[in-house]
């Protein structure tokens, strides 16, 4: 059997590593041709030695020397910054996850979808900044595309996708995040330590202050949007803390169907590898007799405006969205260095889509035509949000 070829962007993240434990134990069906990391010189040099790949990328320029060092001898090319990125998404993979968090994951992401690879898409914001050219651009160069997200891997393995008018409504599960049962008054003094100790996934700092606020799951509505043949008021969301019921599909004869498995990354992560098929993983298996019951209950939008902001940029559409992620990662930045508080995260997003609501066409709903209009909407929301935290910053 001829092993197939992968390409890891963002190796050295949560998924990365995930993806990469998966990988070394079916070492003989997969290559990794090219690795690349943010600024974690050690992780990712350790990682191309193990797997002997062709490519390393960081994407801090100023590492640059630093890798050229850790991987002096091996015979294994660096790259790195943007450049670096796209180059390692253009390698000669056929399976690239797609695994950059924010919205500098979209570049070499697109790059991967041009020439046609099977995208294993862990990156959110690829979906929700640029959500209708993207699908556009996955469509006109024939890439296959496969949701990791635990969500939305649990809508692919469930969905009827032969005939989506028999489809009533899917339904994204949330854990509720670390914050679920506390008090408005509490999460206004929420400090970055316990916003990120979420009680059921291990994910990075970012990923996991979204889910702390809900913004994550409101994410996760904008993505599955544009992945399945659904409308805006066919998408539904419900907390369901033991994080068990990965999201369900609820047909028009009344059958819903739903995905289950332990909270663990590696499951989505592997049905996409071995997509079409199925792979042995080392998760453990899940028992229900001894969870004993699931419990489901709705979103509170009052207490985490953070998913409304995101319902409401989904049904206006257009570049709302763009706004909508690039004002939130600037948001949850200064949260995580404590220059703003928890609640603010939401402030300061509202504040970015009223303000530059008004400054595009038809409000907000005309979609960026490429990927430079884009990244010109984020850059401006981006300096939006920075300036409004510069005003509040405690």
């Amino acid at each position: 059997m001829i092993a197939k070829t992968i390409t890891i962007l963002g190796s050295t993240g949560s998924v990365g590593c995930s993806t990469i434990d998966l990988i070394e134990r079916n070492r003989d069906l997969y290559k990794v041709v090219a690795l690349t990391a943010n600024r974690n010189v050690a992780a990712l040099a350790a990682q191309a030695r193990k797997l002997k790949v062709e490519l390393a990328v960081v994407a801090d320029e100023t590492c640059k020397a630093d890798l050229e060092d850790a991987l002096r001898g091996t015979g294994i090319e660096v790259a790195a910054g943007q450049a670096g990125l796209i180059e390692a998404a253009n390698r000669e993979a056929q399976w690239v996850m797609a695994a950059i968090v924010g919205a500098a994951g979209l570049a070499p992401t697109l790059a991967a979808v041009r020439r046609g690879a099977e995208i294993a898409l862990a990156n959110k914001e690829c979906l929700v900044c640029a959500g209708d050219y993207f699908m556009q651009e996955v469509a006109r160069h024939k890439a296959t595309l496969l949701p990791v997200d635990s969500e939305h891997n649990a809508i692919f393995q469930v969905l009827e996708r032969q005939h989506p008018e028999q489809i009533e409504k899917i339904i994204l599960t949330a854990s509720g995040g670390p914050f679920r049962e506390k008090t408005t008054e509490f999460m206004e003094k929420a400090t970055p330590e316990q916003a990120v100790a979420h009680p059921k996934w291990d994910m990075g700092a970012k990923i996991s202050v979204d889910s702390a606020t809900l913004m994550n799951k409101g994410l996760e509505l904008i993505e599955a949007y544009h992945l399945f043949p659904v409308d805006v008021e066919q998408l539904d969301v419900v907390v369901h803390p033991e994080s068990i019921v990965h999201s369900m599909v609820d047909y028009k004869d009344g059958s819903v169907l739903a995905q289950l498995g332990s909270p663990d990354m590696r499951i989505p992560i592997a049905y996409m590898l071995a997509w079409p098929h199925r792979m042995a993983t080392p998760v453990p298996r899940l028992s229900l007799t001894e969870i004993g019951s699931l419990t489901f209950e709705a979103p509170d939008y009052k207490r985490f405006p953070a998913l409304a902001l995101a319902r409401e940029a989904m049904r206006m559409g257009g570049v709302m969205p763009t706004i909508l992620n690039a004002a939130n990662e600037i948001a949850v930045e200064a949260f995580l260095n404590r220059r703003i508080g928890f609640s603010d995260i939401a402030r300061n997003v509202e504040a970015a889509l009223t303000t530059l609501r008004r400054d595009f066409p038809q409000n907000g709903a005309q979609s960026a035509a490429d990927l430079a209009a884009i990244e010109e909407i984020d850059h401006l929301a981006r300096k939006n949000a920075a300036e409004w935290v510069q005003k509040h910053a405690s």
